[in-house]
């Protein structure tokens, strides 16, 4: 259904939820997503934004953790005080050849079990991340008859996912949702 023209704003994601809703953040995707943008989430403003916007039943947030890094341990502990539901793994130190390692810290099966496990807990699905690893998952939700919304900056989000969902590009979010110092 085509919305009128005077009415449809990008920044407005109302328009396009139904129901209740859950967010699924995939924060490495954000973090590259970050990078291009050259501005930082706000992750209570993005928190605020949801709420003000659709009713958001609920808001996970998927993130590698190193060690007992005090930094990252108490961005965890805010990100739970303001109601995000946190799940953190420790990341694995891969050799990839004689002199070079890579981290790894992937938590899409997680993110994934969370989503099917809250299938009938949501109407719509906002899922925080350009990975097309995920358009499996986005192909069972809509199975579902549920709706799905991607969130994303342009570069860091796949075609799959394009193909299957609702894109909000982050960059037009910039004035509600990025963090000043």
């Amino acid at each position: 259904s085509q919305l009128p023209s005077p009415w449809y704003n990008e920044s407005v994601i109302g328009q396009f939820v139904k129901g209740r809703v859950y967010v699924f953040v995939d924060a490495a995707n954000i973090l590259y997503s970050q990078q291009t943008l050259r501005w930082r989430v706000d992750y209570e403003k993005l928190k605020k934004y949801f709420e003000s916007e659709c009713d958001l039943r609920a808001i996970y947030f998927y993130t590698g953790r190193v060690g007992e890094n005090h930094k990252q341990n108490s961005f965890i502990q805010k990100l739970e005080e303001i109601g995000y539901i946190v799940k953190a793994k420790e990341v694995k130190r891969i050799k990839v050849s004689k002199n070079a390692y890579e981290w790894k810290g992937n938590l899409d099966v997680e993110l994934t079990i969370d989503v099917l496990g809250n299938i009938n807990n949501f109407d719509t699905l906002i899922l925080m991340s350009g990975d097309s690893d995920f358009a499996p998952l986005l192909d069972a939700v809509k199975a579902q008859h549920k709706r799905v919304l991607v969130m994303s900056t342009k570069g860091h989000v796949a075609k799959e996912l394009l193909d299957r969902a609702k894109y909000i590009n982050l960059k037009k979010l910039k004035d509600k949702i990025s963090y000043y110092k």
